[in-house]
């Protein structure tokens, strides 16, 4: 689908260069004349992608605009949509106004196509990347619903504004898909039933995976107890019948779905005392026998719940025969494992990039020995692997009590954050009282010369072959705690990059060795981590056609000098807080 943008300019001729300038590269365009018109269309429609709000508009020019849009966007529980400033003055107050209001950029009348084009391009497609780490990081990787933190954040307001059902659906006998045929066959019989899930849901519902196999729903409009029997049936038949596919028709595991249930608002808006009477309801399920649901009411009785669970001999000495064999909870094989890493070795030394290797050691006090104790505490240690670390990781268990992991891409200055991280979720497990964690890590790949700790995700560099420039920029960032090296050349800059790591370059373009567009040029050339430090291009002299050569060389913006204070501060404090965004 095509980028949205909406123009607001009292101009009529701006109106039409701008929505053929945009129109003309791919996006669609929404053209209104003032404030008023734009505050009154997005009442009756949804938010664009970005806006574009010309400053000089009469009766409520681009900052009333814009604070009205903040107070529409707010009282509809909306994410900020991103602004762009139009103006044909070169107003620093104005433009220092515009940042501290949160603005994302400026551009400045008449256009140039190409840097026209370039700036809007910029500002949407880092919202893109801001709304991809959003939702990797608010969403479930196997399922794709949210996951457990976010679903509750997200059904706080729903359950206190809407009408439906919370439901707590429950897998029953899950756990032998995994015991039997294994974790990978587990995953996929999970992605089975979310798609039968998201199938059967009302439009505006909202699901979430909380638990190995346990998913939170609330399903709008969906109160009349025939409706969630239909529900819970149709849940039952799909997922027997997408299991029976997956594993063969030889499937006898009682696979099936519980649903326990709750009326919103009849019973209550607060989720915390919805959720437990939900809970209740499922465990009033499962006590009828599984496979159905319970919607709560005043005088539910429940039992302690009993284990149903029937399998025949087969199914049961395979159960058994796959506990005792340390090889079936590794997550990747070792010959597997062994090929990704030998890959791996090749891939950190091609593009210079750095990765740790960790070994976990888990030990039992003698004391506290009891037959099987073992492998629960190894599952237990796993389940806390998997919710800790990324999808991009890797691991291996190398024995009954070692685990070794794979981390890509990961900063010296993080991996003692990431096992301390690990480190505080084991001491929370029931088992930690009875065992004692080794750890032991390496770091593999990239500069060697980098060493842990020298990463600074608060450090820029200044290039500049006018000390004065350079003393002032010190000045300046340094009072807001920035801290700041100031170099004099191309040259010094790539000698320094070699046992350095700073977060954000700010390049004079006009250097005396090797222009700043050189400068950008050899630090492409060297690939791996120097290749990828953001610049900031420094210049007394912003003309189109500069700037369209530095955004077409990856800049992130440009500052023009004399330096004026607080707009240095604030395009460099909004860098560095995308730069920590991305890195995080």
């Amino acid at each position: 689908m095509a980028d949205w943008v909406i123009v607001v300019d009292d101009d009529t001729e701006n109106l039409k260069i701008a929505g053929n300038i945009l129109s003309k590269n791919g996006m669609r365009v929404t053209a209104l004349r003032s404030g008023k018109s734009f505050l009154e269309y997005i009442e009756e429609h949804d938010m664009p992608d970005l806006v574009l709000l010309d400053i000089r508009m009469p009766n409520m020019d681009g900052f009333d605009t814009l604070v009205n849009m903040r107070r529409f966007e707010e009282k509809e529980s909306l994410k900020p949509t991103p602004v762009i400033f139009l103006t044909a003055d070169d107003d620093r107050g104005s433009e220092m106004r515009g940042f501290q209001m949160g603005v994302s950029d400026f551009i400045h009348k008449p256009f140039d196509p190409g840097v026209f084009v370039q700036r809007v391009s910029n500002v949407i497609n880092s919202r893109k990347k801001m709304i991809s780490i959003e939702e990797k990081a608010s969403h479930d990787y196997l399922t794709g619903f949210y996951n457990k933190e976010s679903i509750h954040e997200m059904l706080v307001p729903v359950c206190q504004k809407q009408s439906g059902s919370l439901c707590i659906i429950d897998l029953d006998s899950f756990k032998l898909v995994n015991d039997i045929y294994g974790h990978e066959m587990g995953d996929r019989v999970l992605e089975a039933f979310s798609g039968i899930l998201s199938r059967n849901l009302t439009e505006g519902s909202i699901c979430g995976r909380i638990g190995g196999d346990e998913f939170l729903v609330f399903v709008r409009n969906m109160q009349r107890e025939s409706d969630i029997d239909k529900f819970t049936a149709a849940l039952n038949i799909g997922i027997v019948k997408a299991c029976e596919e997956l594993v063969g028709g030889d499937m006898r595991i009682p696979l099936g779905a519980s649903v326990g249930a709750v009326s919103v608002p009849k019973h209550g808006t607060q989720l915390d005392e919805l959720f437990s009477l939900a809970d209740k309801s499922l465990y009033a399920a499962k006590d009828k026998g599984k496979h159905g649901y319970v919607l709560y009411k005043e005088d539910l009785g429940i039992r302690e719940e009993e284990d149903t669970t029937i399998v025949d001999l087969k199914t049961l000495s395979k159960l058994l025969e796959e506990r005792n064999v340390s090889q079936s909870v590794m997550w990747m094989g070792r010959e597997a494992f062994g090929n990704v890493y030998r890959y791996m070795m090749r891939y950190l030394d091609r593009y210079d990039i750095s990765a740790y290797k960790v070994l976990f050691t888990i030990n039992i006090k003698e004391d506290k020995l009891q037959k099987d104790i073992g492998e629960k505490i190894a599952t237990a240690f796993r389940e806390i692997i998997q919710t800790t670390l990324r999808n991009s990781d890797v691991m291996v268990r190398v024995g009954m009590d070692q685990f070794f992991l794979l981390l890509p891409e990961m900063n010296p200055e993080h991996i003692e954050r990431v096992l301390n991280r690990m480190k505080l979720a084991w001491r929370k497990s029931s088992y930690y009282e009875i065992t004692e964690l080794e750890i032991e890590y390496d770091r593999i790949g990239g500069d060697s010369n980098v060493k842990a700790g020298e990463e600074d995700l608060n450090t820029v560099v200044v290039v500049d072959d006018e000390k004065s420039n350079i003393l002032i920029a010190e000045h300046i960032l340094k009072r807001e705690g920035i801290s700041t090296v100031g170099l004099k050349s191309g040259e010094e800059l790539l000698k320094y990059l070699e046992e350095k790591d700073p977060a954000l370059l700010l390049i004079d373009i006009g250097l005396g060795d090797m222009d700043g567009f050189e400068v950008r040029q050899r630090l492409i050339a060297k690939g791996g981590r120097i290749s990828r430090i953001p610049v900031i291009f420094l210049t007394d002299r912003l003309d189109d056609q500069t700037e369209v050569k530095g955004f077409a060389m990856g800049a992130l913006d440009f500052i023009r000098k004399p330096f004026v204070p607080e707009l240095l501060t604030v395009r460099v404090k909004h860098a560095l807080s995308l730069i920590r965004l991305q890195k995080s």
